[in-house]
């Protein structure tokens, strides 16, 4: 996956952009994401079926991860959910989700540079749109990456 223009002019040559993979777990994958959320225990062999579905659908789920050379360990990831539409002639709306950095290199550009990257394979798709929620906290960097306050975001949340 090639970056996008605007990240190619951000990405540090000591970071790897790139999806995610089976491998990525003992990268610290969970870890990074359990900065952001609740993880619960995921095992190597979960994380590898998940990978491998989003695989075998790659024109909707896109999880990209940004990797420290020098440490080998994930610093940053997002996912891009390609929900297609009946609406707007049966468009496409781009949903991006999980954006997270890790606390020890924030303040680089990685959640940026993730974010872009996000946008650019949302519109290479063809997405009339892409959304995201947000904790008010982070409005103002979703804000510098071009989002806009548009509505109301309410959820359920079901046991499984």
């Amino acid at each position: 996956m090639a970056p996008s223009p605007v990240v190619a002019k951000l990405l540090p040559s000591s970071v790897l952009l790139r999806r995610v993979a089976a491998h990525d777990y003992h990268r610290g994958y969970c870890a990074l994401l359990a900065q952001l959320t609740t993880v619960d225990t995921v095992s190597a062999e979960q994380f590898a079926e998940q990978v491998a579905y989003w695989d075998a659908h790659p024109d909707t789920y896109t999880s990209i991860v940004l990797i420290d050379v020098a440490s080998d360990r994930v610093v940053g990831s997002g996912t891009l959910v390609v929900e297609r539409k009946i609406i707007h002639g049966c468009g496409r709306v781009g949903h991006i989700e999980d954006i997270v950095v890790d606390a020890n290199v924030r303040g680089q550009n990685l959640g940026k540079i993730v974010v872009e990257q996000l946008k650019h394979i949302a519109v290479a798709n063809g997405c009339y749109k892409i959304e995201l929620a947000a904790a008010e906290k982070n409005a103002p960097f979703y804000e510098k990456c071009g989002f806009a306050r548009k509505s109301l975001n309410m959820a359920i949340y079901t046991a499984h």
